[in-house]
Formats: structure tokens, C-alpha cells, sequence
């Protein structure tokens, strides 16, 4: 059971509607992640309105799943770890392996994929104050300055709404089911 109220097209405050209503055409549903941060018009304009800029980054959408999927998982945050793995099977063409790999906070065996997924976990870790071994390991892999900060850029988009799933526990919609994440296992946190 969520913890704050999940708004429906009825019940959202006037000013988040039309994002809703926006949402739902595009998704085919409406995720209850949506439905939370509608709470918050500001909130919900936040989150639509940087995950459009993040979407005209310089990092491929496969890139930019690996950021959502590290910072989803590194946060605890299942709703985001499944919501992003549907986007990373279904748009982004990533295969089991990899996914499950990211999910787990491993390597994937994929240097780009791997060179993204430490230097998110390194922004994280750090705040942002990652040392200058972890930036150069990033541009080794290909990266440049621009890509360093839209891994930042990427790590807030993410930070807003893992902590906003968190805060709220919405239930995971019965669409991205078949992608829940219950949280690291032992193994994989070792």
C-alpha cells in the first residue's frame, strides 16, 4: 500500500492533470510513480521536464539506462530498478545478461556499459567529488567531459524519483511486473 495517496485523473490537484493525462497516452498506462509525484505538481514537472533533457544527452538511451538502472538499484529503489529494465529490454536493446548484471550492481562484461556504470556509482558514492582516477577511467572508455556531466545530470533525473518511490512505496504497477527487483541479494552485494 502506497504511502501517499496515488492521484487519479480525478482526485490530482488541477495543475498536474494534462501530465497525467500526457503520461498515460504515451505509456499505455499510468505509472503509480506518476500518480505519486502528482501530489507535487512541481515535483511532476520536475521529473517529466528533466527526463526530457536527459533524453537529448550525448549518451545512448542503452547509456542512460545503465545511469537510471545503477542509481535505481544503488538507492533501493524497485519501482525505478523495474521500470528501467522494461526501457532496457524493450527500447534499448540490452540483453538479459547485461540487465541482470546492472541490476546486481556488477559488471556487465560491455566496457562502455561497465565505464558508465562505475562512474555512476562513483558520482553517488562521492557526491559528485569523484577522483581523478575515476573520471580518466571514464574517458578512457570513450567518454568526454560533456558525458561526465550527463551522468550528473542523469544521477539527479534518477535521484528524484528513486527518493520520491521511496518516500511514497507506491505498488508496482501490474505492467512492470514482470521486471520487479526486490533488492540487492547477498551475493550480489558482496
Amino acid at each position: 500500500m502506497s504511502r501517499l495517496p496515488l492521484r487519479t485523473h480525478d482526485d490530482a490537484p488541477d495543475a498536474a492533470k494534462p501530465a497525467l493525462a500526457a503520461a498515460e497516452k504515451a505509456n499505455g498506462f499510468l505509472p503509480n510513480l506518476l500518480r505519486v509525484l502528482a501530489n507535487a505538481p512541481v515535483a511532476l514537472e520536475t521529473y517529466l521536464t528533466v527526463g526530457q533533457i536527459n533524453a537529448r544527452s550525448s549518451l545512448r538511451l542503452a547509456e542512460r539506462e545503465v545511469v537510471q538502472i545503477t542509481a535505481a538499484a544503488t538507492h533501493g529503489c524497485g519501482f525505478c530498478v523495474a521500470g528501467h529494465t522494461a526501457v532496457a529490454f524493450k527500447k534499448a536493446g540490452l540483453d538479459e545478461p547485461k540487465v541482470e548484471a546492472l541490476r546486481a550492481l556488477r559488471p556487465t562484461g560491455d566496457p562502455r556499459f561497465d565505464a558508465v556504470q562505475a562512474f555512476t556509482s562513483a558520482v553517488i558514492a562521492t557526491r559528485g567529488r569523484v577522483s581523478d582516477a575515476d573520471l580518466e577511467a571514464f574517458k578512457d572508455a570513450g567518454f568526454d567531459d560533456q558525458a561526465a556531466l550527463e551522468v550528473v545530470l542523469g544521477v539527479s533525473l534518477a535521484t528524484l524519483c528513486n527518493f520520491a518511490n521511496n518516500l511514497g512505496q507506491p505498488p508496482l504497477n501490474p505492467q512492470l511486473e514482470a521486471y520487479r527487483w526486490d533488492g540487492l541479494t547477498a551475493e550480489a552485494a558482496e
